[in-house]
């Protein structure tokens, strides 16, 4: 199978909002007000866990299908502590990122306890966000400079 290839673009529109486009779709990034922004959008940390709980969704109801389990609602609860000294560049002891997520789901189903537990252990090996959150993924930051000729 050929890989799959997505990608973002965006524009800042002051110090802390930066206007996303996703395909067809405009996102919107932006800090709460005790961070600085103007809180018109969920900021970035944010959508990291909402994109989690879009791939277990996602995921989720892919391998249920696959092992004929009947899903009637799925719940999603993903929280995590970020400690945002380094961050904010006031200590460089703990990392930038969250310390540790927590993902509760609640499954509405018919299916038994075992069943739904090998369910789980297939969701989290196949889902891309997981992955990419539980384990190291090669970043390569590139800076292209404008010149601004005034």
């Amino acid at each position: 199978m050929s890989k799959l290839n997505f990608s973002v673009n965006g524009e800042n529109k002051n110090a802390t909002r930066l206007d996303v486009n996703a395909r067809q779709f405009k996102i919107v990034v932006d800090e709460p007000a005790q961070l600085g922004g103007n809180d018109e959008g969920a900021n970035p940390v944010e959508y990291i866990l909402a994109g989690y709980a879009g791939c277990i969704n996602v995921v989720g109801h892919l391998v249920a299908k696959e092992l004929g389990i009947n899903i009637k609602k799925l719940s999603i609860e993903i929280s995590g502590d970020i400690n945002p000294a380094r961050f904010l560049g006031l200590s460089f002891d703990e990392r930038a990122g969250f310390l540790s997520l927590h993902v509760k789901l609640q499954v509405d189903s018919d299916s038994d306890e075992q069943t739904l537990n090998k369910w789980l252990q297939i969701v989290e090996s196949r889902c891309p966000v997981n992955d990419n959150l539980a384990n190291a993924t090669p970043v390569k930051l590139a800076l292209n400079q404008l010149v601004s000729l005034n």
